[in-house]
């Protein structure tokens, strides 16, 4: 049990000696700076079964606690404000317990608990991967790190959007205008030849449009007849018939861009512990349409197509089968997570990773599931986030103006290069280790700018604004620890043999020792709102009470060698916080800076 368990269980011991009620909860808040405390119970939610003045009511409490839990050594009431004062020992005890414990706030795994599967990124295979992705990799991955850290077992998926429209317009653009070109005779990453071609593929497109409109058509026809779009479509029903040629081509253009996908997750340093591919999947489902058509989920209209009505829960009807027998993305989305718990028994929930446009169909999926009998769907989560913007405006991928991830990467190393220059930080690093340490701080900008806001909330990101050795940053965070780190160098040869024991806390000791006992609350209501929001800014929280700490007290130069050995580990432990969080984020922390 711990200490906010024991003082609201004596809290509602006091309600009931004392006043002779029934307390059902106890809300706590942190004391406010300007007054004694280090923990604060509301008396007014009180006063709805407690009449009396809450002054009083604070007193009569405070005093109850003081008397009947060892830890509470005062208490003052300010209004209706009961601010607790815990002993020093109570800290102490709990810094003895973290301060060799290298996973602190990590739960262990709990083997009783059902896994749950994380999908993100799902790329289509017509382009690489842009700033938008991005946020969803890093965003997903996150997640999956934390649920991990909470004591879940979690398998990482994708799946790997490689068939349909969009991959034959790329194909027939290089099939017309590549003349054989390759990965290795271009000199280009496989995925960003092949977004060439789709590139290429729009412009030819546009170019036809216009032609036929100059011919006489109506724009609307125009789009529909335009021959290279006609002739792509044809190309998309060979495939699905399995020409040999069409699938030779797909394949070997597939292949490329996975190559260059691995890359790119390699530089972002994210990975996936399974993979689906849409041409895999997308036949999946069929057969509990049938099934639901037995149970009354689904309804058959006069043209045969298929639907779900979902209009006692608010929603709509739902096509979930064409008419000619065709499945939708509805009917693969279905079969697809009913085949993932097939070949993963062990899932009892799912968390999907996708844009906020796409609320609607998850809504519509997670019902329907549920409609199906499957006791799992109750654990279905939509994991939506905003879109990323950039100040120059809106990206499209099909007219080539999307910010590369790759190159965005590159472009955030250089400008922590350039920062980091201006700012003399880097004396007596080789250039190897120079371009080694950019990388690190321009990744951890990236990512730390990106995951310290809700994910539900649009980004406007500003690369030069996110890495910024001051404020709200992954770098002033990186920062921070390189600069405990030289600290603990320092220390080397310090004597800990020394008790510590009977210390007395230094104000900034016991605000940081407050701060590092939140973290493993702090993993947990994280895993629980799929936030790493909350991660981010509980360290740099925690990074600011650290720096108001080393600008209050003496480190190394201490009075005594009992206050310099319990600082020295103190700052140890904050590192360590500051390492595993930042690992829960996808971040590295260098030991120098």
């Amino acid at each position: 049990m711990n200490l906010q368990e024991t003082l609201s269980n004596t809290v509602k011991q006091a309600v009931k000696s004392v006043f002779n009620a029934e307390l059902e909860s106890v809300e706590f808040q942190a004391t406010r700076k300007e007054f004694a405390g280090d923990i604060t119970v509301v008396v007014f939610p009180m006063l709805r079964i407690v009449k009396g003045n809450p002054v009083q009511i604070g007193e009569q409490i405070g005093q109850y606690l003081v008397e009947n839990v060892k830890e509470v050594k005062a208490f003052n009431v300010v209004k209706g404000f009961l601010n607790i004062e815990i002993s020093d020992a109570y800290y102490m005890a709990f810094f003895n317990e973290i301060k060799e414990n290298m996973s602190y706030g990590f739960a262990e795994p709990n083997s009783k608990d059902k896994a749950v599967m994380v999908e993100y990124s799902s790329p289509n295979t017509n382009k690489p991967l842009h700033l938008g992705h991005i946020r969803n990799v890093i965003l997903g991955y996150s997640v999956a790190e934390i649920l991990k850290a909470s004591g879940k077992k979690v398998y990482k998926t994708q799946i790997i959007n490689d068939r349909g429209i969009h991959i034959c317009k790329s194909m027939l653009a290089w099939k017309r205008f590549g003349n054989g070109e390759t990965p290795e005779s271009s000199g280009l990453k496989g995925d960003k030849l092949v977004g060439n071609y789709y590139v290429k593929f729009d412009q030819e497109y546009k170019k036809e449009i216009k032609t036929l409109i100059s011919e006489g058509q109506t724009e609307e026809d125009a789009k529909k007849n335009a021959p290279i779009l006609l002739e792509a479509q044809d190309m998309l029903r060979k495939w699905e018939s399995g020409d040999e040629d069409v699938v030779a081509l797909w394949t070997t253009m597939n292949g490329w861009v996975y190559e260059g996908f691995d890359i790119t997750y390699k530089n972002i340093g994210v990975d996936f512990d399974t993979l689906y591919y849409e041409s895999q999947t997308y036949l999946l489902g069929k057969e509990f349409i049938a099934e639901g058509l037995k149970t009354d989920v689904f309804f058959k209209k006069e043209d045969g197509s298929v639907w779900c009505d979902l209009t006692e829960e608010g929603l709509d009807e739902k096509i979930v089968l064409r008419s000619d027998g065709t499945a939708v993305y509805m009917t693969q989305d279905i079969g697809t997570a009913i085949q993932r718990v097939k070949d993963f028994p062990d899932i009892g929930g799912m968390v999907y990773t996708v844009g906020n446009e796409q609320e609607y169909h998850f809504q519509v999926l997670f019902l329907i599931i549920k409609k199906l009998g499957f006791d799992w769907a109750e654990n279905l989560y939509h994991l939506s986030y905003g879109m990323v913007d950039l100040p120059s405006g809106k990206m499209k991928s099909r007219e080539g103006t999307v910010v590369d991830a790759d190159d965005l990467v590159i472009e955030m190393a250089q400008t922590a290069g350039e920062i980091s220059e201006e700012l003399g930080k880097l004396d007596g690093y080789s250039e190897e280790e120079k371009k080694a340490l950019y990388k690190t701080i321009g990744l951890g900008a990236l990512k730390y700018f990106i995951l310290k806001v809700d994910p539900r909330k649009r980004i406007l990101f500003d690369p030069k604004e996110s890495i910024d050795f001051q404020g709200n940053t992954g770098p002033f965070i990186q920062y921070t620890y390189a600069r405990i780190q030289s600290i603990l160098r320092k220390a080397e040869s310090t004597n800990y043999a020394v008790d510590i024991s009977e210390l007395e806390l230094h104000t900034k000791e016991k605000e940081l020792l407050k701060q590092l006992e939140l973290f493993p609350e702090v993993v947990q209501n994280a895993a629980d709102h799929y936030s790493p929001a909350l991660i981010a800014n509980y360290t740099y929280d925690l990074v600011k009470e650290f720096n108001s700490f080393y600008q209050n007290v003496s480190i190394l130069g201490a009075d005594t060698d009992t206050e310099k050995v319990f600082r020295v580990q103190l700052s140890k432990a904050v590192a360590n916080v500051i390492k595993n969080a930042f690992g829960l984020l996808g971040i590295d922390v260098p030991e120098r800076m």
